[in-house]
């Protein structure tokens, strides 16, 4: 069944992609903790054991465009990944990529960005930039199931 993904309004977008994800880690064995008030730039917090536990931001995109994080709630630390889902309308599901938030400070990819937005009045953000010159190449370090298994 193919669907046209851009029927959906920026929030139904933003909801499924949070639902598949929390689907797929729970397909991968781990526990999901879903917040009430997402006033922390954390969607839900994820456990493999009792000592394990990671924080989860999500996003949802299509046509490759730009994402980004308040600097102010998402603080680049071990525990914190970006869950981003690509919307392609000419695939039937989204594509699942998993993003250390310390891959940011480390600039491990050309697409992730630092804006700071000095003397302005927008907030500072870590954004994530696709286009065609470099989303294979991020499509490819970031799948899921590569990062699961670093996890």
């Amino acid at each position: 069944m193919s669907q046209s993904w851009s029927k959906l309004n920026h929030l139904q977008i933003g909801k499924y992609g949070e639902y598949f994800s929390k689907m797929a880690f729970t397909r991968e064995g781990f526990d999901v903790y879903t917040s009430e008030v997402d006033d922390k730039g954390i969607d839900f917090v994820i456990r493999r054991n009792e000592k394990e536990f990671f924080d989860v931001q999500v996003k949802s995109i299509r046509n490759n465009n730009y994402v980004f994080m308040r600097k102010e709630v998402f603080r680049p630390r071990k525990n914190l990944f970006l869950s981003l889902l690509l919307f392609d309308n000419n695939d039937d599901l989204p594509t699942l990529l998993l993003v250390p938030s310390l891959d940011w400070i480390e600039k491990k990819h050309s697409a992730l960005i630092e804006r700071n937005y000095e003397n302005s009045k927008s907030n500072p953000e870590w954004g994530l930039s696709l286009n065609k010159a470099n989303i294979e190449n991020f499509k490819s370090n970031y799948a899921f199931k590569k990062q699961i298994e670093k996890l």
